[in-house]
């Protein structure tokens, strides 16, 4: 099959994007050799961290020492939670914090929130969710003896306002629910589906991992109760980099808001008065626990220059263009070999990646990542394209329609010989 010349329109695209001139602020984005499509599981770091590192390890560490503490680091998981919440959660001061995992985060959320709601047993999460949601929330129901309450989404959709109404009643006390499906890239209707929670008598957690730093996020304004995301994703934080979490203000100003439940030396009151027992802090920092990773947040502050440069609005405008042109390429090349969208065709409801599926496709990876070529496999039969609006270039993705069109072509012929 003979396919039209794309790669022209790849390049127009790409000479009149706005924020073209970000990629050249990341390390090897420039580099043809690799057509990095996976930034929704690691974001590439951005050039500007290796002087930072450096800086960091030769100023404030080296040569500032102990005294770094006092000169910000103490305050600095509350201080760099305000600006995430001012750059890209639609968070006012005092309600977002910095540190520990996704993980760690989720479980104390969800103690939180059953512990707001007492004489309430049920958690309500979907089986789409993310494996650590439905594990935190597993491990939660084993350890209090509260009651899983489980939607079961179309995949093709996720989780809508109607399934929630569908599972929530008098005993639900949390619902955990992702803002973007970390397979098919669903957005859920999180202002929607807050309120019918609420009008149930229930709080919600949001997990924003594969939301923050792609859309445009306003969880004040949507009524959110908590939420937590990782920041090795859009926010180029690396590897392994310090989770965060939000906690609405009406929750933070209420007597239950101190039961988190990883009580730990700097979550309290002073914590360097070593009191012999734990008497929480006021607002957000009592969800904080141990020692925070000072050294670990240094990539995610050059990310958020850059974001805060480009503008949540036009990182989210890039972002639908480049997943339109993905559907369009995945139409065009990929249907006729019998390859399925398994993401929302509306814009509106698709979050920054794309994912298809094909029976061939666990045996595929291999052998575009051998080429440089570097989407993500999500089982059983999925090819996940995640698009990062700063560092991605159309042209990367017509090569990357390409040659997984080129590649599943020669495993069908393989198959058939």
């Amino acid at each position: 099959m003979t396919f039209p010349d794309t790669v022209s329109v790849a390049d127009a695209l790409d000479a009149r994007d706005p924020l073209a001139s970000f990629r050249s602020r990341f390390v090897a984005a420039d580099d043809p050799s690799i057509v990095y499509l996976d930034g929704n599981s690691l974001g590439r770091p951005v050039r500007a961290l290796e002087e930072r590192m450096s800086e960091f390890v030769a100023q404030d560490w080296g040569r500032r020492l102990i005294r770094g503490w006092d000169e910000g680091w103490f305050e600095q998981p509350v201080t760099l939670g305000d600006r995430l919440g001012r750059l890209v959660l639609g968070a006012g001061p005092g309600q977002t914090a910095v540190g520990d995992s996704t993980t760690v985060c989720l479980y104390k959320l969800i103690r939180s929130a059953l512990d707001a709601r007492p004489g309430r047993r049920e958690i309500v999460v979907d089986r789409g969710n993310f494996p650590t949601d439905r594990y935190v929330a597993q491990g939660i129901a084993a350890e209090t003896g509260a009651v899983l309450r489980w939607i079961d989404p179309d995949p093709d959709t996720g989780v809508t306002v109607d399934d929630v109404r569908a599972a929530v009643g008098d005993d639900t006390a949390v619902v955990v629910l992702s803002h973007v499906a970390f397979r098919s890239g669903y957005v859920a209707d999180v202002a929607a589906i807050t309120e019918a929670v609420h009008a149930a008598g229930g709080l919600v957690v949001w997990d924003l991992c594969h939301s923050v730093g792609v859309l445009p996020i306003e969880l004040d304004e949507w009524g959110v109760d908590y939420a937590t995301g990782c920041t090795y994703k859009y926010l180029n934080g690396g590897p392994g980099s310090p989770a965060f979490l939000y906690v609405r203000r009406e929750l933070l100003a209420a007597p239950h808001a101190v039961a988190q439940p990883i009580q730990g030396w700097m979550g309290v009151r002073d914590s360097f008065r070593m009191g012999p027992d734990y008497e929480a802090a006021e607002g957000i920092r009592r969800f904080i626990s141990g020692t925070p990773p000072i050294l670990a947040m240094t990539p995610m502050i050059a990310t958020l220059d850059l974001i805060e440069e480009a503008g949540i609005a036009a990182i989210r405008r890039k972002s639908v263009e480049l997943t339109e042109y993905a559907v369009e390429l995945i139409d065009e090349r990929l249907t006729w070999l019998g390859v399925r969208l398994s993401s929302p065709r509306d814009a509106t409801r698709r979050g920054g990646h794309v994912t298809i599926d094909h029976e061939a496709f666990p045996g595929l990876i291999d052998r575009l990542w051998c080429r440089g070529i570097l989407p993500d496999f999500r089982p059983p039969t999925g090819i996940r394209i995640g698009l990062s609006p700063l560092s991605t270039s159309f042209r990367e993705v017509d090569t990357a329609i390409a040659a997984i069109a080129e590649e599943l072509a020669a495993k069908i012929d393989e198959r058939s010989a």
